[in-house]
């Protein structure tokens, strides 16, 4: 453990620059990672707990000088973000290709399953759309080099540690990437307010990637038009559509869905004329017994005998 320095610290966020990961959650897990650099972390004088003391021993074994501050100096490295006490200085994320993220679905031997981000500009949604695709299973992200959320302390506390587990690949043209993408058999499914299908009519059994649009103006034209499917989420109330995170979540485990789905009845699930047993017997059983009562009482076999009945009595 380092003594407090009494050098001005000054750490700024951005493109090139030192980052901060805040929280001791979000912190264990970036100590976990094999992929993310850090340089040294910081714990507000006093604290204790299990949490810190599972920081201070993750950080021993892998070389991470920790260093104890006090309030006022704490408060000077830390501004107005939420801490829990400890902070953690990373270095500038590591970006891989898309590539890679196809190699992992290769390594894993499943059908791509891509996440696209297309301008996505608030870093608590950026965070949040980060954390459900890990927790989802995706096997990369793809996010446009420019206006969009840089990875900082606030995505990596959105995320609650999940951009230390899941690759991202920053691309200049996402237009061109859509295209390469579509080239190697993966189908393009775009989140749009205004389409003609919804989220659940697409089959997410084959390779795919889904794509999230921007806060406020959702998916660019180019984009739009590059996309093989677009989807929407129906809307029962009086607000017209859901936060950017919460559709991108519902799609994704949709195709969580659909995928256990066929990997469990090794059928495809978006094929309707699979008998409906197969997903729900106990209803099926009763639509079975409904048809045979409609059968039998238009069989004209039965009539006839319902008339000799009558006209013996």
């Amino acid at each position: 453990m380092e003594r407090e320095n009494t050098q001005p610290i000054e750490i700024q966020e951005g493109e090139g620059k030192p980052k901060l990961i805040a929280g001791r959650q979000p912190v264990i897990e970036a100590l976990k990672s094999q992929s993310v650099m850090i340089e040294k972390i910081y714990i507000l004088h006093g604290i204790r707990g299990s949490q810190i003391d599972k920081i201070r021993n993750l950080a021993r074994k892998k070389g991470v000088p920790v260093v104890d501050l006090n309030k006022q100096r704490f408060r000077e490295l830390a501004s107005d973000i939420a801490t829990q006490g400890v902070i953690a200085m990373i270095s500038e994320a590591k970006y891989i290709s898309v590539d890679d993220i196809l190699n992992i679905s290769k390594e894993r031997g499943e059908a791509p399953f891509i996440l696209i981000l297309d301008e996505i500009v608030d870093p608590q949604n950026f965070g949040a759309l980060v954390r459900t695709a890990e927790c989802a299973g995706v096997h990369g992200v793809i996010t446009t080099k420019h206006h969009t959320a840089i990875i900082n302390s606030t995505v990596a506390r959105a995320s609650a540690g999940a951009v230390a587990h899941i690759g991202i690949a920053k691309v200049t043209n996402l237009a061109q990437t859509l295209d390469e993408l579509k080239e190697k058999g993966i189908w393009i499914v775009g989140a749009d307010a205004n389409a003609a299908k919804y989220y659940y009519e697409v089959d997410y059994t084959m390779p795919v990637a889904i794509v999230i649009g921007n806060e406020g103006k959702g998916l660019r034209f180019l984009t739009k038009q590059k996309c093989d499917f677009l989807v929407k989420i129906p809307m029962y109330g009086k607000v017209e559509s859901l936060n950017a995170s919460v559709a991108g979540a519902l799609i994704m485990y949709e195709v969580v869905r659909a995928r256990e789905l066929r990997k469990k009845k090794n059928i495809n699930p978006y094929i309707l004329n699979e008998p409906i047993s197969e997903f729900f017997s106990p209803i099926a059983e009763q639509q079975k017994l409904i048809s045979e009562q409609i059968e039998k009482e238009e069989n004209p076999e039965t009539k006839k005998k319902k008339k000799t009945k009558k006209q013996q009595k």
